[in-house]
């Protein structure tokens, strides 16, 4: 007999997992201004030394690096709080998830501009991660079909609509192709990552359905519409009842 396969969400598990989507995000945020200083410290050598260059092989493993990189201090900050809101909004439905995510959306942002950019330009900053956060919370709820997550994306998208204008030519000092890659990649990520638990449980009570219908008609002792050699065998439960009816109980 089937059952129904659906699970209620644990309100203790969901605020535990947001604790640590909180901790490691920020953890993030640390890194990145610790990074900062010493890049600071050295003159901002590190960008020069790890930021993108594209077309060069031995440089292709700086798409790694350069997102904890930035060029200055205004630079730094101004990426700070978008990573710190769309970090969390993307790590608290799972952690894991998280961490694969920005390895994926490091990639695909990295890839854009190695790829495209001009030679003489290096890129750094972690405003291609910003990107890839933002596209995969907007998407996120729409592929997962998450009334929660879909409210928040459209908040988001709403809110935040007009950082999609540096992920198209025409700003002068800001990589578009890096934000563009990340946007790619969350966008990605969003199908990639989706919650593939919840559509098996969606489509469990269908496949249960008719085992219920026989289910409930046997409990009674009887199919709708039954004649004399249509009687279905009785359940335990209907025996038991039938026994202590006839001793008067």
């Amino acid at each position: 007999m089937a059952t129904d396969q659906r699970t209620e969400p644990d309100p203790a598990r969901m605020i535990a997992e947001a604790r640590r989507a909180f901790f490691v995000v920020f953890g993030l945020l640390c890194t990145v201004w610790a990074v900062q200083i010493v890049n600071w410290l050295a003159d901002y050598d590190l960008t020069l030394d790890f930021g993108i260059r594209s077309h060069r092989i031995d440089r292709a493993a700086d798409v790694l690096a350069a997102p904890l990189l930035h060029v200055n201090w205004q630079h730094a900050e101004s990426n700070s709080g978008p990573l710190f809101v769309f970090g969390f909004l993307a790590a608290y439905r799972g952690v894991k998830k998280f961490l694969g995510l920005t390895l994926l959306v490091a990639l695909t942002s990295g890839a854009a501009v190695w790829l495209f950019e001009r030679e003489s330009v290096v890129t750094v900053g972690a405003s291609g991660l910003v990107f890839g956060y933002f596209g995969y919370v907007v998407l996120r709820g729409l592929i997962d079909r998450n009334l929660i997550d879909s409210l928040i994306g459209l908040v988001m998208a709403a809110s935040f609509a007009y950082i999609l204008t540096t992920a198209v030519p025409g700003t002068p000092g800001v990589s578009w192709l890096g934000h563009l890659g990340g946007l790619v990649g969350g966008l990605l990520g969003a199908w990639l990552f989706r919650d593939r638990g919840a559509r098996t449980a969606r489509r469990a009570p269908a496949a249960a359905a008719p085992a219920t219908g026989a289910a409930a008609a046997a409990a009674a002792g009887a199919a709708p519409g039954q004649g004399a050699g249509n009687r279905l065998p009785e359940s335990p439960r209907a025996a038991l009842l039938k026994e202590l009816d006839d001793l008067g109980l």
